[in-house]
Formats: structure tokens, sequence, C-alpha cells
């Protein structure tokens, strides 16, 4: 049965080589023919199509085949010259090496994966020809072409012999779908997988990115404090100086008129610090820093008005700028879960994978569904302020729920539990 299996996947490798053919033609024809939008599209279909063969590599061979990102647009306007529209078609290092295997290796990849297929099919033929080769020969048909491989089928025993040769032409194909499965693979990480210097350059402009992300991101911050301060705690600050210098300038003549100033002072002082813990606690919860993420986030579900079931399974802390990334991430998407999705329930699962080196964390909810990062949510926030640490953001959310929302963070656990869990 895994013989088997193993052929129908070396099938479906062979069609997968003739669509990224069909993808190859599209592209050909988006070039010379001025249609806005074709050429773009027909690069998506190749795209997809080679991922496909990517997932594939890595799934049945455990070969992976990394994919650098493809350069954005920049929103230029599409040319209409074919030499330009070759041009932006090779200007991506990652979207030319699809190109051509789409054009040339895919032809290559289905030559080897249909060689099983071709020898089983070879082999039957010789069991047939065993069968009815000499029936065939008998009723003067006229097909002196009767031959299998140097045997020419003309009575029973070279039927046999036929026979013979096509069982052993089909277990070799049965024998050799495996190891092809695998050499397939292997052929594809050798054409597919980026350079040394593609992978380096590709880390520099993602570090670029997500630095000028977090530069961005700190300014904004700074700015909401500054707002927040002036028309907060500080206006509430001076006000309570006017109160208290009225107070003084009444204290001789008007004592009952002072104590409702002084009254209203400390109101004002009370209002004031109340304003400064929530800011406080809007920069860094002081139970995420006394008690850690897993407790940090209990406090938050505690808030939510969704029912919460919360795992953790941790045995130390990230540093804390993870451990604050990550608690402000899960805010947001309980956020949306209770504002935007409708939800009655939610999940959250906290965990470390010694294997990955990373923080992991799902969220789930019994929501409507339909959350996209590429709507410019919440969501998108969450995966600038996950990408400054390498950290990946995945979005499972079909139209009607349930909403699942992993988080992944590469970090070392820095320090010992110190929560409850």
């Amino acid at each position: 049965m895994k013989r088997v299996e193993a052929l129908r996947r070396c099938h479906r490798l062979w069609w997968l080589s003739l669509v990224a053919a069909h993808w190859s033609t599209m592209i050909h024809v988006a070039v010379w023919t001025p249609v806005p939008g074709l050429l773009p599209w027909a690069a998506a279909g190749m795209r997809r199509a080679v991922d496909r063969e990517r997932a594939l590599a890595e799934a049945w061979s455990g070969v992976a085949v990394e994919a650098t990102p493809e350069i954005p647009s920049g929103g230029k306007r599409e040319s209409r010259h074919p030499l330009d529209r070759y041009r932006w078609l090779r200007g991506d290092a990652q979207r030319s090496r699809e190109w051509r295997w789409a054009a040339r290796y895919s032809f290559v990849g289905g030559l080897i994966a249909c060689a099983p297929g071709a020898l089983v099919l070879y082999g039957v033929w010789g069991l047939l020809l065993a069968v009815f080769g000499p029936d065939l020969a008998d009723r003067g048909t006229g097909w002196d072409g009767l031959w299998y491989t140097v045997i020419h089928v003309t009575d029973v025993p070279s039927a046999v012999m036929a026979g013979v040769l096509g069982l052993a032409v089909l277990t070799a194909g049965l024998r050799l779908a495996p190891a092809t499965v695998d050499r397939h693979a292997r052929y594809v990480r050798a054409r597919l997988a980026p350079s040394e210097q593609e992978l380096m350059a590709a880390r520099i402009a993602h570090l670029a990115a997500t630095r000028s992300d977090a530069v961005d991101t700190s300014a904004a911050e700074l700015r909401r404090i500054e707002r927040d301060l002036h028309d907060g705690a500080q206006a509430r600050l001076v006000a309570m100086g006017m109160t208290l210098d009225a107070a003084e300038h009444r204290l001789a003549d008007d004592p009952e008129a002072v104590r409702a100033l002084l009254a209203e002072a400390r109101a004002s002082s009370v209002a004031a610090l109340q304003e400064l813990r929530d800011l406080v606690r809007g920069i860094h919860p002081p139970v995420l820093a006394d008690r850690g993420l897993a407790d940090a986030v209990r406090s938050l579900a505690l808030l939510s008005p969704l029912e919460a079931e919360i795992t953790v399974d941790l045995d130390g802390r990230p540093d804390a700028p993870v451990e604050s990334a990550v608690y402000f991430a899960v805010a947001e998407a309980v956020t949306n879960a209770a504002k935007h999705g409708d939800a009655e329930r939610l999940w959250i699962d906290i965990g470390y994978d010694p294997a990955r080196a990373a923080l992991r964390v799902g969220v789930t909810d019994d929501g409507r569904g339909g959350a996209d990062p590429a709507r410019g949510s919440g969501l998108a926030g969450i995966e600038r302020r996950l990408a400054t640490f390498d950290g990946v953001l995945a979005v499972n959310s079909p139209v009607g729920g349930p909403t699942q929302i992993s988080l992944e963070v590469p970090c070392a656990l820095s320090s010992p539990k110190t929560t409850s869990c």
C-alpha cells in the first residue's frame, strides 16, 4: 500500500508540473497582451502552483524549500511595454526563479515524477500481451508490431516471456515510486531554494522594515503618552493648583468655601492619580511585571465580557519586551473577539516549544469570523508588533466562525516561573 500511495503521489506531482506549465503559458500571454492586471494575476497563479510544490516536498519527503518574500511593487503603474513587463517579472529573484521553474524545470520535474507510472503502465501492457498476445497473432490482425522490448509475441511461450518481463517492469515501477517522490523533492529544493546571498538580502530588508515599524510605533506611543498626560493628568493638576490658590486667598474670610475648594482639589487629585495609573497600565501593566504573562492574560480575561478558558504551559518567563508584545497582542485579539466578532466564549492557549525555541499562543473564539489582517484592522498592528521580534501571526477566520489566531515568537525563557499556573 505504501508503494501504491507513492505512485499516486508521483501522478500528482506530474499533474502539478502540467499546472506549472499552464501558468508559464499564461504569463507569456500576459506579457504580450497589454491588459492591466493580467500579468500580476498570472504571476500570483504561478506562485500558488510553486508554493504547492514546496508544501508537498516538505509534507511528503521532509525537504523544506525556503522562499524569500516578494519585493512590493510600490504602487507603480503597470507598464504596457512587453520588455518592461519582462523586467518586472525578473525584477524579483524569487519571482524570477519561480518563472524559470514553470517555464523549464517543471518539465524535467514532470519527467522524474512520471517515470514510475510509465514503468507500471508498460508492465501492465506486458501482462496484457501474456494473456491476449497469442490470440491477436493467430487472428492475422496484421500487427507485426506485437513486440515487448526485444520479445516478439507470436505464440504462448513468447507471450509468457513478455508477461514475466512485464511483471518485473511493473514491480520495478512500484519499487521506484517512493524514491522518486524523494528525488523530486530534492530537485524542487535545488531549483527553487534561494541562495545564501538572497536569504541574507531578504533578512536585511526584513530587519530594515521591522526597525522602521518599531521606530514609528515607538514614536506614536510617545505621542499618545504625551497627549494623555497633557489632556488628562496635567490638566487636572493645573486645575487642582488653581483651586488650592483660590482656597489660600479665601482662607481668612470664608472657611466654608475653603473646605469646599479643598474637597474639590482632593477629588481632582484622586482623578489625576487614577488617570496616571491607567496610563502606566497601558504602557506596561503592573500585573505583567509582577506576575508574568500567564497571570496578566488571566487578569485580562477576567475583565473581558467573554467566558474564557485559559491553558498555560510555561516553565519560565520570556524577556520583558517579548512578554509585553505578546500580552498586548493577546489583548487586541480578545478585544476584537468581544467588539467585532460577537463571540461568547474564548479559549487561550499559552505554551513554549523547546524544539523551535519559540513562545506559542493560540486565541480561539466562537464568533462570526471574517477577520482579515489585510483589511488594516488591529490584526495588522499585531503583525507589526510581533515582526519586531521575528514573530509571526496566523489567522484562520472563515465567515461564520470560528476565529483562530496563532502567535509564535522566537525567544528563550530567561527566568524561573513566577506565576501561579
